[in-house]
């Protein structure tokens, strides 16, 4: 395993292109390593703060990487250098290149029902070749009969989309029972890949101010998250890092 690296009370790795950790990814899908991956930006670290169960789900994935521009100056705080945004959003359509490529099959868990149905359309018109095993939305009564479902699906990767921490927890609290190989948590993936939700302009992500972009269109629902959000990640870094020298 890649070694991680820690920001605060949490452990991530610091891959730092998305062609570095495709390259991975591939190598371990060709050598059957099971693997589960999800993604840290500052509102998945806040919540870890609140909640020691999700903070050791998060220590025990085999791939924690950074989501934002927050985690990367968090980071640098640390002492980690990071190049590039790995978020899930632009990581993911990589990853499932691959699999096309390689004729690894892909489940797609979370969403409303018409959202991740959209998704797995759009999904298979511009990643050609690429075999979608089955699909089901975030809302089941039980974790057993779905994992059977994805199972009997045959698939070879598994992504999850239903917010965090439930996503993870789901992820974590099964991962002996699911037979795809590679687990991916994938927070809002499915809104962005049926294009029910837009994504920010290029230039907006490549000066990382995506989440500009979402808060002026869910003002309400990512004011608190992103303004006050941002300023308690910060402190708890800072109170964290002054702690860890004294």
């Amino acid at each position: 395993m890649h070694e991680k690296k820690q920001v605060g009370t949490l452990y991530m790795n610091d891959f730092q292109t998305k062609r570095e950790f495709a390259a991975l990814f591939s190598q371990n899908m060709n050598r059957h390593q099971p693997m589960n991956l999800y993604f840290l930006n500052d509102h998945g670290f806040n919540i870890a703060q609140k909640d020691p169960e999700y903070n050791e789900v998060l220590n025990r994935a085999d791939y924690l990487l950074n989501d934002g521009i927050g985690i990367k100056l968090g980071a640098k705080l640390w002492g980690i250098r990071l190049r590039e945004n790995l978020n899930g959003t632009d990581l993911i359509p990589v990853l499932l290149d691959q699999c096309a490529r390689n004729h690894w099959s892909v489940y797609l868990l979370g969403a409303a029902p018409k959202v991740v149905r959209a998704a797995a359309q759009k999904l298979s018109e511009k990643h050609t070749h690429l075999h979608i095993a089955g699909i089901h939305d975030g809302y089941f009564d039980s974790d057993e009969q779905i994992i059977a479902e994805i199972n009997q699906s045959g698939a070879d990767v598994l992504l999850v989309g239903m917010g965090m921490p439930l996503q993870e927890k789901f992820i974590d609290r099964n991962t002996h029972a699911l037979a795809p190989l590679v687990r991916i948590a994938v927070g809002g993936f499915f809104d962005f890949a049926s294009e029910t939700k837009p994504r920010a302009p290029k230039l907006m992500r490549r000066l990382n101010l995506e989440w500009l972009f979402r808060m002026a269109l869910e003002p309400q629902r990512m004011w608190k998250r992103n303004v006050v959000g941002h300023a308690q990640f910060f402190a708890k870094v800072l109170w964290l890092k002054w702690s860890s020298r004294h």
